[in-house]
């Protein structure tokens, strides 16, 4: 039986002196603008006295916290702390408004709320049924000592491997965020798959510094990294917030030997000029997912360390990564079936599929136990949890594909197909295309409406810096670019050209609100229609 809270204990007692947090400097902001080391010991320290006044104000097995803390040191020091009771912690986006705490609060039921002073939109969405902890940040909880009592008491027995250690919500790029419940076990064996991959993502007791800018509420954020580094002895790098231009100094800075990436942190980084430090650095390699192969290897060439790429989902954890031979760098190949975590591609029907052919990406821990090490189920939503689990595997709803020796190709997810006139067209495989002109800084491609082949293919393009104006004649040359490299069906029939992408605060494009939920293309201002072009091309390669 283990928990965060007892895998953290272990290794603070083997080398209090480690370090385990690195925060960069930052002269603006208000906790630590000179930046700060914190050893092992220095946190165990703060976690067990704070841990002594939740357990003095009633606090224990079987209840709720909501942190609203931000990407704070104090973040982890509650979160250890409160695990080490068996409190289950709910992280609180920070970008939420008040609507969608108010959500959240509801549907988690919450004995406590942890959060800074002066948090508006909670304060918006408070109703005064559940109590509120305020705490300065920037302490490490030394200041706390005025915790609102818990009744009724906690449950009895002590925590273990299968007590809840967190609600994670899902960031709800389409619907209601889902409450996916996570045990201790989930996130320590997260943590611990993570490191176990080896090959150029190959982990060193004691001496890795990973420098990790995903924020705590999200699943790599919370369980893979931190994890990782309490279980190896490593330090974790926690910035507030990734920043593109500042990325760089904290990587030299702070000494970090390894980075966590997310495609949009690859693309952003490529953008900006070259700087020396990009070369004066100590990584060996980055791990992540959502990076397509062009990425990789201009960050690899450019950056000189391996990008690695995986995939994952804050219901399954752990998560594989390409890291054996014959890895197929070309393809977005994101790792291969192995015990503990067995993959397969199914059709609709549930049947699996042969080598080459797209499907619906499946995983399970094994057919014995298929569930264990994965999420324990929606909060309040047994019949979407069993919805997800039939037929005895996790539907993830990404499409994939298999290699005759194994190893396997994410495509997109189901939901980002374009469905034109039968064929299924991969908005992801549209995007990697476009972000390789050099007219293009940034793509998006989803479906849009069409009256007689169902649906089309419309991009929103954000124009690289210093590039030509958005007019029909550019939006012309970057089709007859996508025309040299994809089948005339998957070229775009559509596109606008925008400022922005809307982004989620994990860095995901909220597809669903370019278009609006009625896909209709005519009814975007800037859309510039292709269809002639499209069909032109068509007509002429048949």
């Amino acid at each position: 039986m283990y928990t965060v809270f007892s895998t953290f204990a272990a290794t603070s007692d083997a080398a209090a002196f480690r370090p385990f947090l690195c925060i960069p400097a930052r002269p603006d902001r208000a906790y630590f603008p000179d930046g700060v080391e914190l050893s092992y010991g220095d946190i165990a320290r703060q976690v067990c006295a704070l841990r002594d006044r939740y357990r003095a104000s009633g606090f224990g097995h079987g209840h709720r916290a909501c942190l609203l803390l931000e990407n704070r040191p104090d973040f982890i020091v509650h979160w250890l702390a409160l695990n080490g009771l068996g409190v289950s912690i709910v992280p609180i986006n920070p970008a939420y408004r008040a609507a969608e705490i108010e959500y959240l609060i509801a549907h988690a039921e919450p004995d406590l709320i942890v959060t800074l002073h002066d948090q508006k939109e909670l304060q918006k969405a408070l109703t005064g049924a559940v109590p509120v902890l305020e705490v300065s940040g920037d302490d490490l909880g030394a200041s706390v000592t005025q915790i609102p009592a818990r009744r009724p008491p906690p449950r009895i027995g002590e925590p273990g491997s299968e007590t809840e250690a967190a609600l994670l919500y899902t960031s709800g790029t389409t619907a209601r965020p889902k409450g996916c419940i996570l045990t201790n076990e989930y996130v320590v064996s997260t943590g611990r798959w993570y490191v176990s991959h080896g090959g150029e993502a190959t982990y060193h007791a004691g001496t890795e510094r990973l420098y990790s800018p995903l924020p705590l509420f999200h699943m790599a954020g919370l369980t893979l990294t931190p994890i990782a580094m309490m279980l190896t002895g490593g330090c974790l790098i926690l910035p507030e917030r990734f920043n593109a231009k500042l990325a760089w100094r904290d990587i030299v800075s702070c000494h970090a030997t390894v980075l966590h990436y997310l495609g949009v942190i690859v693309a952003a980084l490529l953008a900006q000029p070259e700087t020396p430090d990009e070369k004066i650095h100590a990584l060996r390699f980055s791990m992540g997912v959502g990076a397509n192969p062009e990425q990789r290897a201009r960050a690899r060439e450019r950056f000189g360390i391996p990008f690695v790429e995986g995939w994952g989902m804050t219901e399954t954890g752990r998560s594989p990564f390409n890291t054996v031979e014959p890895r197929h760098l070309e393809t977005n190949t994101i790792g291969r079936s192995v015990p503990g975590l067995e993959m397969i591609i199914l059709d609709a029907d549930g049947d699996a599929l042969p080598p080459g052919t797209v499907g619906e990406l499946c995983v399970r821990h094994s057919e014995a136990t298929p569930r264990r090490g994965f999420f324990s189920g929606y909060l309040r939503d047994p019949e979407a949890t069993e919805q997800a689990w039939r037929g005895g595997w996790f539907h993830t709803g990404d499409s994939a594909w298999q290699h005759d020796d194994g190893a396997f190709v994410f495509v997109d997810r189901l939901k980002h197909l374009v469905r034109r006139a039968g064929e299924n067209i991969s908005a992801a495989e549209i995007e990697a295309v476009l972000t390789t002109s050099d007219l293009v800084k940034q793509a998006a491609v989803v479906a849009a409406r069409d009256p007689i082949r169902d649906e089309e293919v419309a991009a929103f393009i954000v124009i690289n810096d210093g590039g030509a104006a958005a007019s029909r004649a550019l939006a012309q040359e970057i089709f007859h670019f996508c025309r040299e490299r994809l089948a005339p069906f998957k070229l775009p029939a559509w596109i606008a050209f925008v400022t922005d992408l809307p982004l989620t605060s994990t860095n995901k494009i909220q597809k669903h609100t370019l278009l609006g939920t009625d896909k209709n293309p005519q009814a975007h201002p800037d859309m510039i229609d292709l269809r002639q072009e499209k069909t032109n091309a068509i007509r002429q390669s048949n």
